[in-house]
C-alpha cells in the first residue's frame, strides 16, 4: 500500500494532465435525479451506448416512480431489453419505485446510507449519484478506477465496494473531486486491463504493483 505522501504524489501527477476535473461537476445524467437513478440502474453490465438506447425507451412511457409501478415487469424487461441483465434491472426498478415512494414520498435521498437501502441500488450506484447528480467530492469505483487502485497499491480491497471505501480514506481532501475521472481515465488510456502501457505511464516510478493485476 502507497504511504501518504506518495498518494499525494500520484493523484498530483494525474491532475497535471487534466486540472479542470478537479472542481464540483454539474450534474449530467439526466433531468431529474429519478431519471438518473434509473439510468445508473441500467448501466451496471452494459455498455454505453447500449445503456442510453435502453434509458431512452423506458424514459419514453415512465419518468416518476409512479408511472413505473403502473408497467408490468415484462414490460419494462421489454423497455430496457438491450441493456445486459434486463429482468433483474426490471425487477429491482420496480421495487426501488415502490421503496422510493414508501420511504421518501418519490424524492430521491441525497445519502449514501439512504440510497444504497433501495433495492438495486450498490455502493457504486449511490457514489455515481452523489458525485454527478448531487455534487459530493465521492469517487465512484468502477471496473477501470478498481484496476488502477490496486495495481498501483492505492488500495487492496478485493472488490469494488472495498476500494471505494479504502478510497474514501486515502485520497487527500484537495483531490477528492477529480479522483474518479483521473483514475478512470488513466484506467482507459494507460494502465489497461489486457495491455497496460507501462513504458509510457508517468506513474510508474510509484505503482506497487507495475503490470500486475487485481481481480477484475
Amino acid at each position: 500500500m502507497l504511504d501518504p505522501a506518495r498518494i499525494d504524489d500520484l493523484i498530483a501527477r494525474l491532475a497535471a494532465a487534466d486540472p479542470e476535473q478537479n472542481r464540483p461537476p454539474a450534474a449530467k445524467m439526466g433531468r431529474a435525479p429519478f431519471e438518473s437513478l434509473m439510468g445508473v440502474m441500467l448501466s451496471a453490465q452494459s455498455r454505453d451506448a447500449m445503456t442510453a438506447k435502453a434509458k431512452r425507451q423506458l424514459l419514453r412511457r415512465a419518468r416518476t416512480p409512479e408511472a413505473i409501478l403502473d408497467l408490468d415487469e415484462t414490460e419494462i424487461a421489454a423497455l430496457i431489453k438491450d441493456c445486459g441483465l434486463y429482468n433483474t434491472k426490471a425487477r429491482n426498478l420496480k421495487r426501488m419505485s415502490a421503496a422510493l415512494l414508501e420511504r421518501h414520498g418519490g424524492v430521491v435521498p441525497r445519502t449514501r446510507e439512504a440510497l444504497m437501502a433501495l433495492p438495486g441500488v450498490g455502493r457504486k450506484c449511490a457514489d455515481i449519484m452523489l458525485r454527478f447528480v448531487f455534487g459530493e467530492p465521492e469517487v465512484p469505483v468502477d471496473t477501470h478506477v478498481f484496476r488502477v487502485a490496486r495495481r498501483t497499491g492505492l488500495a487492496a480491497g478485493r472488490t469494488e465496494a472495498a476500494v471505494a471505501i479504502e478510497l474514501a480514506d486515502r485520497i487527500p481532501e484537495r483531490w477528492r473531486w477529480g479522483a474518479h475521472m483521473w483514475l478512470l481515465n488513466h484506467g482507459k488510456r494507460v494502465c489497461r486491463a489486457r495491455a497496460p502501457a507501462c513504458d509510457r505511464c508517468g506513474i510508474a516510478d510509484l505503482c506497487e504493483r507495475n503490470g500486475v493485476s487485481g481481480p477484475g
